[in-house]
C-alpha cells in the first residue's frame, strides 16, 4: 500500500468553514493512507513577515504586529472547538509561548535567519488546528513536526534539500499506513534551527515527500478550478487546462504561473506520480492532470502576468563589447544578491536583464553595477509571458501596451512593459 499526499493551501483553510470541507474531502477519499500537508492560513504567512519586518524596528512594534496573528488563531479555534477545555488551546498557547521565547532571547542580526524562525510558526500553529479537528472529528491523523524529516543546507529562505538523508528520515520514521499531518514550507538544517522552502513553497513539500515515499499521487487543493491557461484577475479569456505534460507544466511555472510551484514538478515526474489540481470548493469537478502524455489540452494561448518587476540595462562604460567575462561579472552579482532572473536579453554592446527583487537588494546591486557598467533601471515593470501563441493573441496582447523589451522563442512571447 503507499500514501497518496493530500496538499491544502492557506486559502483552503482559512476559515472554520474550510476546515470543516476537509472534513468532507477526505470522507470522499477512497484512499484510506493519506499524508495531508497544510500551509499557514489565509495570509497569515504576510502577517508574520510584518512581524520580522516590526522585530528589526522596536519590540514594542513586534508586540503590536503579533497580536493580529494571536487573535486570528483562537477565534477560528473557537469557531471550531465549542469546548474551551479542547486541548488545542493549550497548544496554541504553547507555540505563542515558543515564538515569543524565541524573539526575546534571539541574539542573531542575520534577517533571513529570524525570517525562517519566525515564518515557520505559521505552518505549525495550521496544522495544530486541523490535526485537532480531525481527530475531533473521527480520524486517527498523527501530527508530525515535518522538520525532523525534511532536512536542507543553512541557506535561510531558500533552503536547498538534502535528498538522501530526508529519504532516510521518510522511509524510515513514518508509519506505512493512516493518515499523517505535516506542515509545508518548511524544513530544518544540520543544527536543527528552521529552514523554508521558499515563499509558496507548501507544493514543493508535498513533491517532496512523495518522491522520497514512491506515493500513488499528490493532489493539490486549491480555490481555484485547476490550472488555468491565464489569471482570471488580469485576463478575461481563462479557460480550465484538463491535462498539462510534465514539461509544460514546469515551463508554466517557470514563467510565473501561480497555481504550481516551480520547483513541484521535477521530483515527480522523475518517478511519474501524478499531480492532480483541483478546487477545494468543488472536489467532484475534474481539475487538472499532469502527467506523461499530450502537452496541454485544450491546446489554447496560455497568458502569464508577474508584477513589481525590475529592468535593468547595461552597457560598457568604455563603449566596447559585452564580452562573455563582462556577462559573468553581471551573472555573479544577480547571484550573490539573490535577485530572480526572468529573461534576458544581450547584443554586441548591450545587456538586459528583468529580475524579481523579492530580497530587497536591488538598489546594493546597482551600485555594484555602476562601478563597470552604464546601467538604466526600470522599476515596477510588468513581465508578460505568452505559451503557445498565436498571431491574434500576441495582436491582444500588445494592444496598448508601451514595450521596454520584447523576445520570442519558438512558441513563447515575453513582454516587458511599462
Amino acid at each position: 500500500m503507499s500514501f497518496e499526499v493530500y496538499k491544502f493551501g492557506g486559502a483552503s483553510v482559512s476559515t472554520a468553514d474550510g476546515v470543516r470541507n476537509l472534513i468532507s474531502i477526505l470522507n470522499k477519499s477512497t484512499s484510506k493512507d493519506i499524508i495531508i500537508v497544510v500551509s499557514a492560513m489565509g495570509k497569515i504567512t504576510n502577517a508574520l513577515e510584518r512581524v520580522v519586518a516590526s522585530y528589526f524596528e522596536s519590540k514594542e512594534l513586534c508586540v503590536e504586529a503579533i497580536q493580529p496573528v494571536i487573535e486570528y488563531h483562537f477565534s477560528l479555534a473557537e469557531d471550531l472547538f465549542e469546548n474551551y477545555a479542547t486541548p488545542v488551546f493549550k497548544k496554541l498557547q504553547r507555540l505563542f509561548e515558543e515564538l515569543n521565547g524565541f524573539l526575546n532571547r534571539n541574539k542573531s542580526p542575520d534577517y533571513d535567519f529570524v525570517y525562517d524562525q519566525v515564518v515557520s510558526y505559521g505552518e505549525l500553529l495550521s496544522t495544530t488546528v486541523v490535526n485537532a479537528y480531525l481527530s475531533e472529528n473521527g480520524f486517527a491523523s498523527v501530527w508530525h513536526d515535518v522538520r525532523e524529516y525534511i532536512k536542507t543546507d543553512a541557506t535561510y529562505r531558500e533552503g536547498k534539500v538534502n535528498w538522501e538523508l530526508t529519504m532516510q528520515n521518510l522511509s524510515t520514521g513514518l508509519p506505512k499506513t493512516g493518515i499523517h499531518l505535516m506542515q509545508g514550507f518548511i524544513g530544518s538544517e544540520a543544527n536543527g534551527f528552521t529552514t523554508t522552502l521558499g515563499r509558496e513553497g507548501s507544493d514543493y513539500t508535498a513533491a517532496i515527500i512523495a518522491y522520497c515515499l514512491n506515493a500513488k499521487a499528490v493532489t493539490i487543493w486549491k480555490d481555484v478550478p485547476g490550472v488555468l491557461s491565464a489569471d482570471p484577475r488580469y485576463f478575461d479569456h481563462a479557460v480550465l487546462l484538463r491535462f498539462i505534460s510534465y514539461q509544460e507544466a514546469i515551463e508554466l511555472a517557470f514563467y510565473g504561473a501561480s497555481v504550481i510551484h516551480p520547483k513541484t514538478l521535477q521530483p515527480l515526474q522523475r518517478k511519474e506520480i501524478p499531480l492532480f489540481v483541483k478546487s477545494f470548493n468543488d472536489p467532484d469537478a475534474l481539475g487538472t492532470q499532469v502527467s506523461l502524455g499530450q502537452a496541454i489540452e485544450p491546446e489554447v494561448p496560455c497568458y502569464i502576468l508577474k508584477t513589481n518587476q525590475v529592468l535593468l540595462e547595461l552597457a560598457s562604460l568604455d563603449f566596447s563589447f559585452m564580452a562573455e567575462e563582462n556577462i559573468g561579472e553581471i551573472f555573479k552579482l544577480l547571484g550573490i544578491y539573490k535577485m530572480k532572473v526572468d529573461l534576458i536579453q544581450n547584443s554586441a554592446i548591450s545587456f538586459s536583464v528583468c529580475v524579481d527583487n523579492k530580497f530587497k537588494n536591488l538598489d546594493v546591486l546597482v551600485a555594484k553595477l555602476r562601478a563597470d557598467f552604464k546601467v538604466t533601471v526600470h522599476q515596477n515593470v510588468n513581465l508578460y509571458t505568452l505559451r503557445h501563441a498565436t498571431a491574434e493573441s500576441i495582436e491582444i496582447l500588445e494592444l496598448n501596451k508601451e514595450i521596454l523589451l520584447k523576445q520570442v522563442a519558438q512558441n513563447t512571447v515575453q513582454l516587458v512593459t511599462l
